[in-house]
């Protein structure tokens, strides 16, 4: 699967596959960092064959999809992502959506499902409640957990940005291992999403959002009133399954308390064995009878 046609939206030239009947209920599958659209690819099919109209862009900073200005910053910041998605669904003409994703992609997810949810027909979410608590970011976590993000805390140092650089592919990869341990991908599985890294804008936009998140570096101001917005921790009132691998290698399945008082509305978590971070692609099954859970309304 690749990504067929683009759009542009927002700040962005939107590079994204789509597939089955344009008239058909429309979902959006985000993929996360560093992934792309081909998490998606077993998943797309079962979606287009119930019916659905499918859409798969590729993230700021990765694929095909490329900034309109030169002199944007290139933020990764949640704010963005979710900007970049709304925009993503006027530019297409999609009123209402149900909206699908994980790492990155979920967080763009949760974030319209929260502050627009007339745009979101439903939400599947994997680790639950995605929105950043920026203002308790530099809060310890167990040492367990801590380790769990060496990767960020190693984008936050000059050598961190000149290592992405240099190994982007060899990072990945090891993230891949790391995150999802009882995932036996291939090479050619892996190089087929690694592609997806060579955009001029990956090592930017990923340092920046791993800075931004601990609030070391500032945002882009056209995203200053989303932020703000989002500082408040909103909860999220839509339809909701939210997911969680139990073998997730960098977000292990919490105590639901944690989540549980960010949605108000209808709500099932799951949690899927065999299965880590990459759940699309590990457990491609699953993740779409969640999506079409929702597309259907039937009860969670």
């Amino acid at each position: 699967m690749v990504a067929d046609a683009s759009v542009h939206a927002g700040a962005l030239d939107i590079a994204y596959a789509s597939a089955g009947p344009v008239d058909g209920p429309p979902v959006v599958l985000l993929h996360g960092f560093p992934y792309d659209v081909h998490s998606y690819e077993q998943v797309v099919p079962r979606l287009a064959a119930a019916g659905c109209r499918v859409i798969v862009p590729s993230l700021r900073g990765f694929g095909a999809t490329r900034f309109l200005n030169a002199s944007t910053l290139r933020s990764g910041e949640q704010a963005a992502l979710g900007a970049d998605l709304l925009a993503l669904l006027d530019a297409l003409g999609i009123q209402r959506a149900v909206l699908a994703g994980f790492d990155w992609g979920g967080r763009a997810a949760c974030v319209v499902a929260a502050l627009w949810p007339e745009r979101c027909a439903g939400l599947v979410s994997v680790n639950s409640y995605n929105i950043q608590n920026i203002a308790k970011a530099m809060e310890p976590d167990s040492a367990e957990n801590e380790q769990r993000l060496w990767y960020q805390y190693y984008f936050h140092s000059e050598r961190g940005r000149a290592g992405l650089k240099a190994n982007r592919k060899g990072i990945a990869k090891l993230l891949w291992q790391l995150w999802s341990p009882t995932w036996a991908f291939d090479e050619a599985t892996f190089g087929q999403s690694a592609q997806a890294f060579e955009s001029p804008d990956f090592v930017e936009v990923v340092i920046h959002s791993y800075r931004h998140r601990f609030g070391l570096v500032p945002g882009d101001p056209a995203y200053a009133d989303i932020e703000r917005r989002l500082a408040t921790q909103p909860a999220i009132t839509v339809p909701s399954i939210t997911l969680d691998g139990a073998d997730d290698g960098v977000r292990p399945a919490e105590d639901q308390s944690v989540h549980a008082g960010h949605f108000s509305g209808p709500r099932s978590h799951r949690i899927l064995s065999g299965a880590g971070h990459n759940l699309p692609q590990e457990a491609p099954e699953e993740f779409a009878k969640a999506v079409l859970e929702l597309v259907r309304k039937e009860p969670l």
